[in-house]
Parts: C-alpha cells; structure tokens; sequence
C-alpha cells in the first residue's frame, strides 16, 4: 500500500494512493497515518480495505507528510562510504544519530526556507524508515518485522550551523523545513529488498545525487536494533539512514542552495519529491 495524507497543513486528512495513482480518502476509516494505523494489525486492517470503496479525491491536494504525529525524527550521519569520503571524514565505527525537531518536519512539495544569514544551505536525498511496531532492544534478525514501510526525506542542512557553529550537529539540522517526508508511505511487503533501491536528487535540473542504498555502511535492519538498544522505538517514529555522495558541502567548489532554486528527489519505488527553496 501506498499511504499518504493531503490537505493543508495541520488540516491533513488520511489517504490511499490506489493502483490508477488516484488518492483515496481514508478519513471514514482511520483518523490519520499515525500510531496504531501503522501497526501491524493496523496495516491488515487497511490492506483489507478495496481502495474502489473509497471517495475519491478530486483535483490536486497538497500532499502533506505521509506520516502525522511523528514522535521522534531520528537520522543517521557518515552512513555512505563514499559521501563520508566527499565529506573528508571517516567512516564511523558506530552509526552517528542526531535528531530533528517535528517543526522540521514539511511535506515532500512544500517550500523550504533557507534560514537568515544562512550560506551554506545543502541537500541530502535519504531512505526513510517509518517503525510499525515498539521496537526495544531488538535483535538485528527480528528488526525488519518492526517496519511499518519507507518514504522519501531530503535531509536538508546547513553545514556552517552543522560544523563551524560548535556543539552538535542538531543545530545545522533542526531549521524549520529541513525535514520533507514522503509523498507516501510504501507498506514494507510492497518492497523486497530495501538494500538495494536507486536514490537521486536534482538542483535545477543537474543531477548531483545518484545513488543506491546498497552502498549504506549500516543497513535498515541493523540500524533499527542499533537505536533500539538506546531508546524504545514507537510506531510513527522516522529513521533517516543517510545520504549517497553528490551533496553540495562535496563538489569543488562546494555549492549550496539559494532562494528560488528547485530540488527533485526520488527513491526508486517510493516516489518524488519537488521543493522550491525560499528565504525565510
């Protein structure tokens, strides 16, 4: 299943992209892709729903984050190789987590803001892991029976906050639209390795991502037990796993993102994202 949530912000209602790529509202049904609604019998439930029983939603809504009620946005740093070597750092021996705010968190077309006096203002195209079941020290072998599914997010970062700021990297991370999730959710049975899915992202029509998940150091499973042995993991939480080489930090010169520019990204099978950068 592809699920989604569309309508204005804050206003989001829940929905089902069915197989003519129509959206199906699922508000008579659900009251949004959240919490319980991703649990495994709560993703049974909705698998036995026929999407022609659905209204179908005419025109074309905003397409919100495909998760609501996010309660912890959790992302994995230096996880590629070759974008830790871009990077001009090592690969790390334990996965590096640092987290976003849920005021990061925009949906995959909406705009976003380059902060004020900002000039270092990047991209980063990465697989999302959406937790279906509360994972708490999990085994690395039972980990994937506690994904719900995955979704684009384009890890946006401002890497004079990240690095030259001091402190953590949170604050290059944390801005408000830094964090575009979706279009949807794609259930885990719909994909059947997620090791090996094509990722890219475009400024302005240049390519500077093309990627694949199977080039993470730390795969989804892995990663899954890895934060399990730290704090409890409940359905809704996202998991950003790291992004490919071709960021802006890496190119030489470096490039970063300006007011009025346009990024497209995609994961192959999960769909694309397309946002307009603005000045807040």
């Amino acid at each position: 299943m592809k699920l989604l949530r569309y309508g204005e912000p804050g206003k989001e209602k829940p929905g089902l992209l069915d197989a003519d790529g129509r959206i199906r509202d699922l508000s008579g049904k659900i009251a949004d892709i959240s919490g319980d609604a991703l649990t495994p019998s709560g993703l049974e439930s909705l698998a036995k729903i026929d999407p022609a029983s659905l209204p179908q939603v005419d025109g074309n809504p905003r397409i919100g984050p495909c998760v609501g009620d996010v309660g912890k946005f959790i992302c994995i740093g230096l996880n590629y190789a070759d974008h830790a070597a871009e990077s001009g750092a090592k690969v790390p021996p334990e996965p590096i987590m640092f987290m976003k705010p849920r005021s990061a968190i925009v949906g995959p077309n909406d705009e976003v803001r380059i902060p004020r006096g900002s000039v270092k203002t990047d991209w980063e195209v990465e697989l999302g892991i959406v937790i279906g079941k509360t994972a708490k020290y999990v085994s690395e072998a039972d980990a994937l029976s506690h994904v719900a599914g995955y979704c684009v997010v384009n890890d946006v970062s401002e890497r004079e906050y990240q690095l030259e700021r001091h402190g953590t990297w949170d604050k290059g991370k944390c801005c408000d639209t830094f964090g575009p999730i979706g279009p949807w959710m794609v259930t885990a049975d719909e994909i059947a390795d997620p090791q090996n899915l094509g990722m890219w992202l475009e400024v302005d029509g240049h390519r500077y991502q093309d990627g694949s998940t199977k080039t993470m150091v730390y795969g989804v499973a892995h990663l899954v037990s890895y934060l399990s042995q730290f704090m409890t993991l409940h359905p809704g939480d996202v998991i950003a796993t790291g992004t490919p080489p071709g960021v802006g930090m890496g190119q030489k010169p470096p490039v970063y993102l300006k007011a009025g520019q346009t990024m497209r990204l995609g994961i192959e099978g999960l769909g694309e994202q397309r946002q307009v950068t603005a000045a807040d």
